[in-house]
């Protein structure tokens, strides 16, 4: 029976959805990061490890977005079709979501590998650079349809409440990425070419986990032959409904690429590797706040849809307030134990000592990132995705943008590529909450309809 959440407080309800999502996302976090922290403390390579891993970041990006626009997409049209009794129309949008997941794959790690010198260097690589990232890139491809496999279709796992299954997927992956990791890097002395190793096993294994269960016979819907045929209507509404998080994850990996093409320019690789450590900081350092975000938007959603406006307006301040609490406490903690952040990633001297003043200035105003992810939350919570695309590449796109090529022209040089976060943080999450503030929660009807926070 689906959780009734009009009943109960609304902050109760909301942490209950937001602390297994956050554990979740801790596991897929150690995924993402423990190659770099690693590769990190490398004594052979200086910066350079690091920098290549970085270089690589762009690539990973991207290939999430295809991931994203067909798995996002094809999940809850087949939760849709599941709702409906269309038995055959559900096996058939998993179907031909799995058969574009796996063609786009290949496309994607045949191009990418065919074409990597130039698309390395378009990320930012150097000579010195590139080796390393060449080193990474060339076996990581070989994981990409792994990769996509695993992510894109574990969503259609979920949908047919096997939770604990879609988890183990995850946990599968980054369990055994932590483990390999350090057997392939120095007990094998693979260096980075280890760390691609350790994670396209890891990827391998996580695909594997996912396709015995939806061709086996516990799955209630299966992936069958004779729905793997693309049908082009079909793929149509697949896509429109996969756009949205295709859009946010494309234009991450266009902010990505700017940035270490243009610290490339104006410093170099250290600083291309001072980025790398900076974004797997902020990665671990805004998992928290966006896993308690994710967990409020079906609580918000129900009870939307349920009428219960109040109940709604509740939900947006508490998630508001412990958003913008906890981004304030992190900031704090950056702006007072910056080389300790840094130490994790890096035990090279060099990058330790500058890249405490870029931190810094990367990380101010972080507290205005929770009015972009409690607005934007909000937007998605109740049905207004075009409002949630927009202030994305607001923020990503048509502010980041400018600034990173405008400021370090104009005499602050790398510092102001790192200057274009915070400035866009403030700008874009102040317009993205403002605007939800006024179109959407001032608008929401005021009824004593249930318990207080």
């Amino acid at each position: 029976m689906a959780t009734d959440f009009s009943k109960g407080t609304v902050s109760k309800n909301i942490i209950s959805q937001a602390v297994p999502l956050i554990l979740a996302q801790v596991v897929q976090m150690l995924y993402n990061v423990v190659d770099r922290i690693y590769i990190g403390h490398l004594s052979s390579s200086d910066s350079l490890a690091l920098t290549g891993i970085g270089l690589a970041f762009p690539l990973t990006t991207l290939i999430m977005a295809f991931t994203q626009l067909f798995g996002m997409g094809g999940a809850p049209l087949f939760s849709m079709a599941m709702g409906a009794g269309e038995e055959a129309r559900a096996e058939k949008i998993m179907g031909n979501t799995f058969s574009m997941l796996l063609r786009c794959s290949l496309v994607l790690a045949v191009f990418c590998y065919c074409f990597r010198r130039p698309v390395l260097f378009l990320f930012g690589a150097s000579e010195a650079s590139y080796v390393y990232a060449d080193a990474y890139l060339k076996i990581y491809l070989f994981g990409t349809t792994f990769s996509m496999i695993s992510a894109g279709m574990n969503g259609f796992i979920n949908a047919q409440g096997f939770p604990g299954i879609g988890m183990y997927t995850t946990m599968i992956g980054a369990v055994l990425n932590l483990v390999l990791d350090p057997v392939f890097i120095f007990v094998l002395h693979m260096g980075v070419s280890g760390a691609a190793v350790a994670t396209v096993i890891s990827q391998s294994v996580s695909a594997l986990w996912v396709m015995r269960f939806l061709t086996g016979q516990r799955a209630i819907f299966r992936i069958r032959k004779r729905y793997l045929r693309v049908e082009p209507r079909l793929l149509l509404r697949i896509v429109s409904l996969g756009l949205s998080g295709f859009v946010m994850s494309a234009t991450t990996c266009f902010v990505q690429v700017l940035c270490n093409a243009t610290l490339r320019d104006c410093g170099g690789d250290l600083y291309v590797g001072i980025m790398t450590v900076i974004n797997s900081i902020r990665e671990v350092l805004t998992l928290p706040v966006q896993g308690f975000v994710n967990g409020s938007q079906p609580v918000l959603s129900y009870d939307y849809g349920a009428g219960r406006l109040e109940r709604v307006r509740r939900g947006i301040r508490f998630t508001s307030m412990i958003g913008i609490g906890y981004t304030a406490l992190a900031w704090l903690s950056v702006i007072l134990f910056a080389r300790f952040w840094l130490s994790i990633f890096t035990d090279n001297a060099e990058m330790l000592d500058i890249g405490r003043g870029a931190l810094k200035l990367y990380f101010l105003g972080f507290c205005f990132m929770a009015f972009q992810f409690c607005g934007q939350t909000t937007f998605l919570a109740l049905g207004r995705s075009r409002q949630a695309i927009f202030f994305s590449m607001l923020r990503k796109v048509i502010i980041v943008t400018p600034l990173t090529i405008v400021l370090p022209r104009i005499g602050l040089g790398v510092n102001g590529v790192f200057l274009a976060e915070p400035i866009s943080n403030v700008i874009g999450g102040c317009a993205c909450f403002g605007t939800m503030y006024l179109q959407v929660y001032r608008r929401l009807d005021v009824r004593a309809d249930g318990p207080s926070l």
